[in-house]
C-alpha cells in the first residue's frame, strides 16, 4: 500500500491511496511526464506581470479539480450508487482536463493558434504513459476520457456537468485559485455549502438544492468580479496582444531571419504536422528563452516586442465606452497619427482589443434548482443571477505611453463630437 498526500494551499490535504484502483490511477497520471510539464505552464499566463503573485501552475489548479471532483462525486453516490462506476473516468478527466495546454495557458492558445481540449484529447488517446495508466484500470478509459474532454460525451451527463457546466470543478477551484494567488480576496467561496446542496434532477442531470442558493448566487458574482477585475483586465490585455504580434511578427520574418530550435520551428512554422513529443517539448521555459534570445538577436520590431514583454516595458490602453465600430476604428486612427508624430511604428504598437463576457449563462449547461417536487433554471429564481446573464462589452485602445496624455484629450474632445 502507498499513501501520498500533496499540501495544497486551499485545499489542505489531498491524500491518494494506491489501495484504491481509482486512485491508483491518478497516482501514476500524476507521475507521468505529461502531467508533471504542467508544473512549467502558469495558470494564468502573463498575469503575474500585473498580480506579482500570480505564479501558480497548471499543475496545482489540475490536482485541485480533481480533489473537488472526488468530493462532489462522494456526496453524489450517497443520492444515486450507480455513479460509483463512473469514478475512474471522472477522476481521470478532471486530472487531466488542462493537460493540452501550451505555453502560457490561455494566452498561449491566442499566440499559438492552438486548442487545449484537442492537445488533452489527443495527449490522452496518444500518449504511451497516460493511456497504460488509463487501459490499465479499465479497457477503454482513454477513449471515454478523450471523448469527455473534447466532446463532452458520457453516458451519464452528470459527470459531464462536474467537468463542464456552469457550476463544475473546474471553475470552482481556479476561482478559488486564481484569486488567492492573484491576492484580489474576491473569491471566499463557500465550497462545502455548493457541495453538500448538489443533488441530481429527474433527468439524471445536475442540480443544486434550492439551500444552496446563496452559495451559487455568490460564485457567480465572484466569478463576474474575477474576470472584470483579474483575467480581463486591462494589462493582460496589453500583454496577450503583445505577446500575439510577437508570434505573428516571428512568423511573418521566417526562418532565415530569426533563430528557433527544432521544437519551435515546428510550432511556428509547421503547427499542423506537430506531433505529441513536440508539442509536450513546449512550455514556458522554452517560450520565454526563445523571446530572450529574440530580444538580443532578432531585428526590429520582434525584439522591441520581446523587449517589452520581458522588462515589463508595456503600452498603455484606454476602454472606448459607447462606440460603435466605426467610431472605435476612427479612434484608432487618432492613436496611430499620434504614435506615427512621435516617431514610433503604429503597426507594432496601437491595436484594439475586445471583450464580451456573461457572468452567467442561462443557455449553456445552466444550473438547475430541484427541491425533489420541483426542477427550475436558477435564473427564474434569482434576480440576482438573472441581472449576471446580461452580457459585459468592452474594448480596449492599445496605445505606446508615450501617446498617453494628448491620447485621452482627443478622445475626450471626439466623444463631445459625437
Amino acid at each position: 500500500m502507498s499513501v501520498r498526500t500533496y499540501h495544497d494551499p486551499l485545499h489542505l490535504g489531498i491524500t491518494l491511496n494506491s489501495c484504491k484502483p481509482a486512485e491508483a490511477m491518478v497516482m501514476e497520471l500524476i507521475d507521468s511526464s505529461p502531467f508533471q510539464r504542467l508544473r512549467r505552464i502558469r495558470q494564468l499566463g502573463p498575469a503575474s506581470l500585473t498580480f506579482h503573485g500570480a505564479e501558480s501552475s497548471r499543475f496545482t489548479h489540475s490536482l485541485g479539480v480533481f480533489h473537488l471532483a472526488r468530493k462532489a462525486l462522494d456526496r453524489l453516490v450517497q443520492i444515486d450508487s450507480d455513479l460509483n462506476n463512473y469514478r475512474g473516468l471522472l477522476y481521470a478527466a478532471s486530472l487531466l482536463h488542462d493537460i493540452g495546454h501550451g505555453p502560457l495557458s490561455h494566452t498561449g492558445e491566442e499566440m499559438f493558434g492552438m486548442c487545449h481540449e484537442y492537445w488533452s484529447g489527443k495527449l490522452v488517446k496518444e500518449d504511451q504513459a497516460i493511456k497504460e495508466s488509463l487501459e490499465k484500470y479499465k479497457q477503454g478509459t482513454a477513449n471515454e476520457v478523450a471523448d469527455l474532454i473534447m466532446n463532452g460525451q458520457v453516458s451519464r451527463v452528470i459527470i459531464k456537468d462536474l467537468i463542464s457546466s456552469q457550476l463544475d470543478c473546474d471553475r470552482l477551484d481556479y476561482l478559488l485559485r486564481d484569486s488567492y494567488s492573484t491576492g484580489t480576496r474576491y473569491g471566499q467561496l463557500d465550497l462545502e455549502r455548493i457541495i453538500s446542496a448538489l443533488t441530481i434532477a429527474p433527468d439524471k442531470g445536475l442540480a443544486i438544492h434550492p439551500k444552496g442558493l446563496l452559495a451559487v448566487e455568490h460564485y457567480l458574482v465572484v466569478r463576474n468580479l474575477m474576470y472584470r477585475g483579474v483575467y480581463n483586465h486591462r494589462l493582460n490585455e496589453v500583454c496577450s496582444w503583445i505577446l500575439e504580434k510577437l508570434i505573428t511578427t516571428a512568423r511573418s520574418l521566417g526562418p532565415t531571419e530569426i533563430w528557433a530550435d527544432r521544437f519551435m520551428a515546428q510550432w511556428l512554422w509547421n503547427r499542423n504536422d506537430i506531433d505529441i513529443d513536440t508539442f509536450l517539448a513546449n512550455d514556458d521555459i522554452r517560450t520565454t528563452y526563445h523571446l530572450s534570445r529574440w530580444k538580443e538577436e532578432a531585428p526590429f520590431p520582434l525584439s522591441n516586442l520581446c523587449e517589452r514583454f520581458l522588462n515589463r516595458n508595456l503600452l498603455k490602453a484606454v476602454a472606448l465606452k459607447n462606440l460603435n465600430n466605426e467610431q472605435q476604428l476612427e479612434a484608432l486612427v487618432i492613436a496611430r497619427k499620434l504614435t506615427e508624430a512621435n516617431g514610433l511604428d503604429p503597426d507594432f504598437s496601437c491595436g484594439v482589443r475586445h471583450q464580451q463576457f456573461h457572468g452567467y449563462h442561462p443557455y449553456k449547461s445552466g444550473i438547475r434548482l430541484w427541491d425533489g417536487v420541483n426542477l427550475q433554471a436558477i435564473e427564474h429564481t434569482s434576480a440576482l443571477i438573472k441581472a449576471l446573464s446580461n452580457p459585459d462589452d468592452v474594448t480596449w485602445l492599445i496605445h505606446p505611453k508615450e501617446i498617453h496624455q494628448e491620447l485621452k484629450k482627443k478622445l475626450n474632445s471626439f466623444n463631445q463630437a459625437i
